[in-house]
């Protein structure tokens, strides 16, 4: 007997730890535990992703003559997965344990710790639902200390032959960043299709009873339930956004509008990252539409890279670097997570922008989480596994080896750039430039002193100030510290002082 756990995001038919054996020899382990909702505070609308996808998952297996163990909530007294692996080793006495490689080192470790305890070989086999593997991306790298995400996505371009002529990349040159950095301007988006929601069927709105009865004080809602959670959907999502978003998906990845938390966003991260659906077939619908005449090269370029370069690289950052990434505190913050990050409630329209609709939908786009909630955190000196955690806990996408490395790097710069040129930082002019969300604020982006001064503007001016040396040393940096060093002295003065009252009442703001 053979028993080998699903965990949350493998659930694809296609899993390597099940493939090729005898469904006779084999009981599969799929248990939902309160530890996974609460070892970071999950918001009721991941949690209710997670466990629907998961209670449909397990009927495809049935379906197709797997015999699986499934726990639901609330009908077990197990806490955790641990527990619960322990007394299915009791129940099957098996020869060995085998599993996919989990997204979350903590719960490999927990496995690996159970099968030492229990005198019982563990088999991981390489989760090949991604285009490289560890091993491969480990030896890209080498043995440098600073990774770069661009020379990744060129090898891996290379590589599979994707959007490539000959050696050459398709149109001359590798990315389109310069034409992908567009506002919507003073009209706002125009022509935004459904976002092709998928409600809460009769699973998840019990998946949402059962939480509400074993969890009742998750933070956020699950009401505006919209996501996949099956294969079927996963691929439907695909199919809405190649025929009626990708074509406008470039121009204005970065852009942001009060009230449209969607916009011509893909809202596949939830499908991929739990495996309803498989990014080769993402990438190639999307160069489809290229070949066919359908979106022009910068769009289809841009969400290529996001899939192919940026997604496999996260992963393998995460691998490579763990545990260190874990801890890693580059700039000693310390200070706690404003309360408002928990329900929205400040007068920063762009942050209750932002965490409103993220616990709302569990969602938010990528500018969303870099350049508002992110970049707050970074220059407010927010202590890096408080942020880390509470992106771990909102977001419906969230798994450790893709919230980890884009939090602690790329966010919040926690591990002193090991991949980025320079923090990403913004004042709140970016953010007027970017999105309306200033209109009507109770803050002015153009004042970094004073009563009306934006939070975001005065903690960008004291990042620059506070860490003046670093990022005068840093050529990426140049014109940034250009414009800080033309402050004079009483300038200075102000600025101090009003950083100083504003990270003394971040929860006030």
């Amino acid at each position: 007997m053979i028993l080998i756990p699903i965990l949350g995001d493998q659930l694809s038919l296609d899993n390597p730890a099940f493939r090729g054996l005898d469904p006779q020899q084999v009981v599969l382990l799929m248990a939902e535990v309160t530890q996974e909702s609460t070892h970071v505070w999950s918001t009721r609308m991941r949690s209710a992703v997670f466990l629907s996808a998961m209670r449909h998952f397990v009927i495809e297996l049935r379906a197709v003559g797997w015999t699986v163990d499934y726990r639901q909530l609330g009908e077990h007294s197990f806490v955790s997965l641990y527990d619960y692996w322990r007394a299915a080793i009791r129940q099957y006495a098996p020869t060995k344990i085998r599993v996919c490689e989990a997204g979350d080192m903590r719960v490999h470790a927990m496995l690996a710790d159970l099968c030492d305890a229990s005198n019982l070989p563990l088999e991981v086999l390489d989760d090949d639902h991604f285009l490289i593997s560890r091993a491969d991306f480990a030896r890209w790298a080498g043995k440098g200390k600073q990774l770069r995400m661009e020379m990744f996505y060129r090898s891996m371009r290379k590589q599979h032959n994707i959007l490539m002529q000959g050696a050459e990349p398709e149109g001359g040159q590798w990315n389109y960043d310069a034409e992908n950095r567009e506002s919507f301007g003073k009209n706002g988006p125009q022509g935004i299709s459904s976002h092709n929601p998928f409600p809460a069927d009769a699973i998840t709105l019990q998946v949402i009873a059962d939480l509400q009865q074993v969890l009742p004080d998750q933070p956020g809602a699950a009401e505006a339930f919209c996501w996949p959670v099956n294969r079927q959907q996963g691929l439907q999502a695909l199919d809405h956004f190649i025929k009626h978003k990708l074509s406008r998906f470039g121009p204005t990845q970065d852009a942001m509008w009060t009230d449209q938390p969607f916009l011509f966003h893909s809202l596949l991260s939830v499908a991929l990252n739990l495996k309803m659906i498989n990014p080769r077939e993402v990438i190639a619908a999307a160069c489809r539409q290229y070949e066919n005449g359908a979106a022009d090269l910068a769009s289809v370029e841009g969400f290529v890279r996001q899939i192919l370069g940026w997604r496999e690289f996260m992963r393998g950052v995460y691998y490579l670097d763990m545990p260190h990434m874990k801890t890693a505190n580059h700039f000693n913050y310390q200070r706690a997570l404003p309360k408002w990050y928990w329900n929205g409630e400040t007068q920063m329209n762009c942050m209750r922008q932002a965490i409103g609709q993220t616990l709302q939908y569990g969602y938010a786009h990528h500018i969303q989480r870099l350049m508002i909630t992110g970049n707050f955190a970074l220059l407010a000196g927010i202590a890096p596994a408080q942020v880390c955690d509470w992106y771990l806990a909102v977001y419906v996408d969230a798994i450790e080896w893709v919230e980890l490395p884009n939090t602690a790097g790329m966010a919040l710069n926690a591990n002193g750039g090991r991949f980025t040129t320079k923090p990403y930082i913004a004042s709140g002019s970016y953010v007027k430039r970017m999105s309306n969300y200033c209109k009507g604020c109770a803050y002015d982006p153009a004042l970094k002193v004073g009563d009306k001064a934006c939070p975001m503007t005065t903690l960008y001016w004291d990042f620059l100030d506070r860490h003046r040396d670093e990022m005068k040393a840093n050529p990426r940096a140049m014109l940034m510290m250009k414009n800080y060093e033309r402050l004079n002295a009483d300038e200075l003065a102000a600025l101090r002082l009003k950083a100083a009252h504003t990270l003394s009442n971040l929860d006030q703001l």
